[in-house]
């Protein structure tokens, strides 16, 4: 089969949310886009260069926030909703109404736990969880048509663990879960950052990854996350 004959999966992140832009966040499922992620999910749309067969979004609100203009673009092609929505590991009861610095030590004690079975309270999911699930996403894609290229507007951390299940495949969930967090501080998912993915002879492969031009600007920075990447987003400290 050729490059051209490739399915194609095309991860974008959401545009920027209200949480990103460091309000208070409420609700996760329902946290809106800031009239910058509105501009981002247009610029999104006008860049593509070729019609998807598909388009598939994550229930949260933002995401279908930033699918819109891509939609409008492609009227053809009907929006699917497919379990593809932000990892939430912290419990959202006890968390609501704060910002990404306030849930910050909770964050860091999650990952320096290193259990991926541990779930924090209702409402919250493992590692070990999102891990199927992005498993999951990539066996539902193989089942598409060879020649499908399939858009999916999704989130960060989630698309961090579709990376891990395309490249380590072999992997414990330990020694995923150990790989995860000091990857996404230096190599963070930036707002409508694209995850490129082929897939080919019955094996997936990272294609490349594709930034919004010009990139997001942080609110804040942290000086580990500008060394490694000049501009960035300093790791999120809650929701994608």
């Amino acid at each position: 089969m050729g490059v051209d004959s490739l399915t194609r999966a095309t991860f974008v992140r959401h545009g920027q949310s209200t949480g990103n832009a460091g309000q208070p966040t409420r609700d996760l499922v329902a946290m809106p886009l800031t009239p910058l992620g509105v501009a981002q999910a247009r610029q999104v749309a006008a860049g593509w260069t070729g019609e998807p067969t598909h388009i598939v979004s994550s229930p949260f609100l933002r995401a279908r926030q930033t699918a819109e203009p891509s939609c409008v673009r492609f009227p053809g092609v009907p929006m699917a909703i497919w379990p593809i929505h932000e990892f939430t590991y912290l419990c959202p009861a006890r968390w609501a109404d704060t910002t990404r610095t306030q849930r910050r030590p909770a964050v860091e004690a999650y990952w320096q736990l290193g259990d991926p079975a541990h779930v924090d309270g209702e409402g919250a999911e493992s590692f070990s969880q999102v891990l199927r699930r992005a498993e999951q996403a990539l066996a539902r894609l193989a089942a598409l048509p060879e020649d499908a290229e399939v858009f999916l507007f999704s989130h960060g951390q989630f698309m961090q663990a579709v990376r891990l299940a395309v490249e380590r495949p072999a992997d414990t969930d330990d020694d995923r879960m150990a790989r995860f967090w000091p990857f996404d501080q230096r190599s963070p998912v930036l707002n409508c950052q694209k995850l490129v993915l082929g897939r080919a002879q019955g094996a997936w492969r990272v294609l490349g990854d594709e930034l919004l031009m010009p990139p997001e600007m942080p609110l804040t920075m942290e000086p580990r996350a500008a060394s490694a990447r000049g501009t960035g987003t300093g790791g999120r400290h809650g929701p994608g």
